[in-house]
């Protein structure tokens, strides 16, 4: 079971009083374990903004997946019988993996360190994907519950990092409403798996649902 990290000592914003289309909804804090879960748990994830400030975001629409509704194309299957996943057995690799090539990347050692540390707790978790020994895909997050928010996500070979999101699915489960997957803002490459946008107030609402959900992550180190 994740260990509790205890009660965060910000008060953070709540998502609701946001403008419509607003996503910076606060700067500063910190990135504790427990700042970190209050903010997930409340519908806001950080990243620092161009001034170097951290920031606090509920972006608006927002980028989700309902488990059941996930899409694996043919072309996709194939890529994924090249590979080998595993869960949880290289976190600070694939958070690394997942800066590369980024110009304007957040994953500082700041962050690094902060995921790391919920990771130890046994809240933030890593799909990693391999072709023999090499590291060629993955990506990372925070469950809650029912929720997984996923943070980032890199390939090195092709289709790498979609086989990680589809053995998050599968590792999630497909049962209707129970479980939730927030991507944080849709991109094409995300919306070929079936990720969709939904209205900040939907998103909050659902979240409050999910929350009280188990988490699916209890067994670590599983490969397949």
């Amino acid at each position: 079971m994740p260990i509790d990290p205890g009660p965060c000592l910000w008060n953070l914003p709540d998502p609701r009083a946001g403008e419509p289309g607003e996503e910076v909804l606060a700067v500063g804090a910190d990135l504790e374990p427990s700042t970190l879960l209050a903010a997930y748990a409340t519908g806001l994830f950080p990243m620092h903004l161009q001034s170097g400030e951290l920031a606090w975001w509920s972006p608006d629409p927002r980028g989700v997946m309902e488990t059941a509704d996930l899409l694996v194309s043919s072309s996709l299957r194939k890529s994924m019988r090249r590979y080998r996943v595993s869960f949880d057995t290289a976190f600070a690799e694939v958070m690394r993996g997942c800066d590369e090539g980024r110009a304007d990347s957040w994953i500082t050692d700041e962050f690094i360190a902060a995921y790391c540390a919920l990771h130890e707790l046994g809240w933030a978790h890593s799909i990693e994907v391999w072709h023999d020994d090499d590291l060629v895909g993955g990506l990372y997050g925070v469950e809650i519950g029912g929720l997984f928010a996923g943070e980032s996500m890199f390939h090195r070979r092709r289709d790498a990092s979609k086989v990680a999101f589809v053995a998050l699915v599968e590792r999630l489960g497909a049962s209707p409403g129970e479980r939730l997957i927030d991507v944080q803002w849709k991109t094409d490459h995300l919306a070929t798996l079936g990720v969709i946008e939904i209205r900040r107030h939907d998103y909050l609402e659902r979240l409050s649902h999910v929350l009280g959900q188990p988490g699916c992550f209890s067994e670590v180190n599983r490969t397949t």
